[in-house]
């Protein structure tokens, strides 16, 4: 008899299509804001095991002109974009078909259209989330990018402003019909934030009403929450959020079955801190580090006392001394994260 895990990975080995393109492996990072940056995913590709990856929140109205070597999310390595998704915000078509234009041009396997940041600075904008309230204007984004592009065009939203799952299931619809390829469902209305536990039950309405892949997100820490996910809700794929930051191999371990080793925490901050000073300036590098540093810390019993001692100091230096000193002795870690520190 399969064990849990052996059931997950075999799942999330199947190939899926999606607009065309084939991919091999049905688990993905999630699209996220801040933090699905050029370090962090090549922290996750030489672990391996994922499907596909998504940059951090772009703007669509600088992506046309963006200097990708000098911008801090607009940057990717050339040898990630078969497996690499842009994703975009704004509240325009036009400004998204230019967007999309240029992420194809770039070579990227798709592009992924935001409508699920609940972010108080993106929603006054009337982008992420808030174009939720709009579903018209958000269709005609999707529509319009569509028609523009070749590429897999992807779609990130959430339930709504309230909790009714019946308005999801209407934007699912929408959305294909609209274009979209592939759709990422985040379970939680805009205005809980993660204030409340994802509704899963909801990922199934979402899915059973289209026919095109639906990746469900939300609250995934072990293998057997990833395994009772696709059960109970029979999405095609999973997108993982914060613990693919908390835990960069996690991709590696649900599909390839890599029993980490004990110095693998160790090992996996001190390659962040490496592949940030690579990658960028070393300011910014330290406060991308400290941008991470709270979901990695909630691996372990007395995370707040380890994250402050782990993000003391100004300099890369500084860094790497306070994960020395803190891994002299092995924290004792937790099985499942501490969520007051996944912000």
């Amino acid at each position: 008899m399969m064990s849990s895990i052996d059931r997950l990975s075999a799942y999330l080995k199947k190939e899926l299509i999606i607009g065309g393109k084939t991919i091999k492996n049905r688990l993905t990072l999630a699209p996220m804001a801040g933090l699905g940056h050029i370090a962090l995913r090549e922290l996750i590709s030489e672990f391996k095991g994922f499907g596909l990856l998504f940059t951090g929140m772009c703007s669509a109205k600088a992506v046309p002109h963006e200097n990708s070597s000098i911008s801090p999310v607009f940057r990717w390595r050339q040898t990630e974009l078969p497996y690499l998704v842009c994703q975009i915000f704004g509240s325009e078509p036009e400004s998204m078909i230019l967007a999309a234009q240029r992420i194809e041009k770039e070579g990227f396997f798709g592009v992924d259209l935001n409508f699920g940041c609940s972010v108080a600075a993106i929603c006054k904008k009337g982008s992420g989330a808030a174009l939720l309230k709009t579903p018209q204007l958000a269709c005609d984004i999707v529509k319009s990018v569509k028609a523009s592009v070749s590429i897999p065009v992807f779609a990130k939203f959430r339930t709504g402003w309230k909790n009714d799952p019946s308005f999801a299931v209407k934007m699912a619809s929408l959305f294909e019909e609209s274009g979209a390829d592939a759709l990422t469902f985040h379970p939680r209305v805009a205005p809980d934030r993660r204030s409340r536990p994802p509704i899963w039950d909801h990922i199934a309405q979402v899915q059973n009403a289209v026919s095109i892949p639906v990746f469900g997100n939300g609250n995934l820490f072990e293998p057997s929450d990833g395994l009772k996910m696709l059960e109970q809700t029979q999405c095609q794929g999973l997108s993982i959020g914060r613990m693919a930051v908390a835990k960069p191999w996690l991709f590696a371990q649900w599909t390839e079955n890599l029993i980490p080793e004990k110095d693998i925490y160790r090992y996996t901050a001190l390659r962040m801190i490496h592949l940030l000073a690579k990658h960028y300036e070393e300011i910014y590098a330290v406060k991308m580090f400290k941008k991470f540093a709270p979901y990695f810390c909630a691996n372990f019993k007395f995370g707040h006392n380890i994250l402050k001692k782990m993000i003391y100091g100004d300099t890369l230096v500084d860094l790497k001394q306070n994960v020395e000193m803190i891994f002299q002795d092995q924290p004792e870690i937790l099985q499942r994260p501490n969520l007051n520190l996944f912000s």
